[in-house]
């Protein structure tokens, strides 16, 4: 259901070499690349994450409250996604464990703030892509 979703930031080339990293241990690559956006996913059109400058060309902001979860296929993965945002420079919102019954996620900012979950569900929950 979800095309895309967007975050802000201050420093595309910065925030496009930790993504690059951190979404390549979940099999997502670069999709499109502009001077205003950069997307990354498995397949266009099938639930991409982008980067981008602001259009009001303000200063990029964290919404209060705003979290991106994203889906992976198991329990390493998390770790793995958690722990490569970790040596990119993400601050830690959540170390990878389990968060509920058959939920299992890690959280981390990215390198302009903005939150992010990865997890899994564990007890027969929408399967990740």
């Amino acid at each position: 259901m979800i095309g895309y979703v967007t975050l802000g930031t201050h420093d595309m080339d910065r925030a496009a070499k930790f993504y690059d990293v951190v979404l390549a241990e979940m099999g997502a690559k670069r999709i499109d690349t502009s001077e205003r956006f950069t997307y990354w996913g498995k397949k266009r059109g099938l639930g991409l994450l982008a980067i981008c400058r602001p259009h009001d060309e303000q200063p990029a902001t964290v919404g209060n409250g705003v979290m991106v979860a994203l889906a992976v296929r198991d329990r390493d993965v998390v770790g793995r996604v958690h722990e490569k945002a970790m040596g990119e420079g993400a601050a830690d919102e959540g170390a990878p464990g389990p968060r509920g019954p058959g939920f299992y996620g890690a959280y981390f900012r990215d390198l302009d703030g903005n939150k992010i979950c990865i997890f899994t569900y564990e007890d027969g929950g929408p399967p990740a892509s």
